[in-house]
This record gives C-alpha cells, sequence and structure tokens, in this order.
C-alpha cells in the first residue's frame, strides 16, 4: 500500500473520533492511533457484551448470570473490540496480527488488565508482542472508557 493511501477508510477500521489519522505508514512500520472501544459511525461507546457480535461475547466469556457479566462484560466486551479494531486495522494495511510487534496499553483501572490479557492471548495466541500497561485517570469521550490500546506492527513494503 502507498503512503498517499495509507489512511484511507476500509470497512470496520478503527476510526478517529477527532482530526488525526487511525493508521499511517513510516518505512516498514504500520504505527496505529489509540484505539477506544466507540463506534463514531453508530455513535455507540461498548459497554458490554450486548454491543459486539453474539459469537465473540461467547468466545471471551459471557456466562448469561447476570452479576457475573454485568461485573466483567464492560472490560472484556472493550477490551475484545479494541483488539478486533486492531486487527482489522492492520489487515487493511497488507498485514496479520503476528506483525503487531508492540502495544501500549491505557486502563483506567489496572485491575480490569487480567480481564484484558485473557482476551489478548485470543488475538495473539503464539509470541505475545512486546507490552507497556499504564494506568491513567481518565479517557475521552466519557467515563465509560475503560481501555485504550496503541499498535505498531512491521510490515515491510514489497
Amino acid at each position: 500500500m502507498s503512503p498517499a493511501s495509507s489512511t484511507a477508510p476500509a470497512p470496520g477500521i478503527a476510526k478517529p473520533l477527532a482530526r488525526y489519522a487511525a493508521w499511517r505508514r513510516a518505512g516498514d512500520f504500520i504505527y496505529l492511533s489509540g484505539i477506544i472501544a466507540v463506534d463514531p459511525a453508530a455513535s455507540r461507546i461498548v459497554r458490554g457484551y450486548d454491543d459486539i457480535p453474539h459469537e465473540a461475547a461467547t468466545l471471551i466469556g459471557r456466562t448469561g448470570e447476570f452479576s457475573s457479566d454485568i461485573k466483567e462484560g464492560p472490560i472484556l466486551a472493550q477490551s475484545w473490540y479494541v483488539l478486533d479494531r486492531i486487527r482489522l486495522t492492520i489487515e487493511a494495511a497488507g498485514g496479520q496480527m503476528s506483525d503487531v510487534f508492540k502495544l501500549v496499553q491505557y486502563f483506567k483501572n489496572l485491575d480490569h488488565f487480567p480481564q484484558y490479557s485473557r482476551v489478548r492471548k485470543l488475538f495473539f495466541p503464539g509470541e505475545p508482542p512486546a507490552s507497556t500497561v499504564v494506568e491513567v485517570s481518565g479517557m475521552l469521550p466519557t467515563p465509560d472508557i475503560l481501555i485504550e490500546v496503541e499498535a505498531t506492527a512491521y510490515l515491510p513494503q514489497h
């Protein structure tokens, strides 16, 4: 993909909520902006299992028990949504998740890391990427956002 077309929209990829690029190519590297669990096209924040595909909710741990699902659902659903947007964006750039070598993960509450980590293993079943985890006091656009993830991939131009 040429640098000029590197930010062209593709279905399902992460889309910026403001004036910045969802991703950029710099030589053999793809840099993704931080991705949060918001679908800008639908003006919808992912708040739980009902906001992601049924198959994904089942895969990441929906139990059908209200008290369990209401407690873990928001972080698990947001984790899945964000990592899936990273996957779709990397694929739109011509790569795959195994090309991602670095993640920076921002958590509103570090207690959510174990749930996120379970979901991350589904997207990176082989060698995991290098990782930085940071707790932050809040994220845009609302307090409902629990996680933001940025990614860097090595994707040589041919």
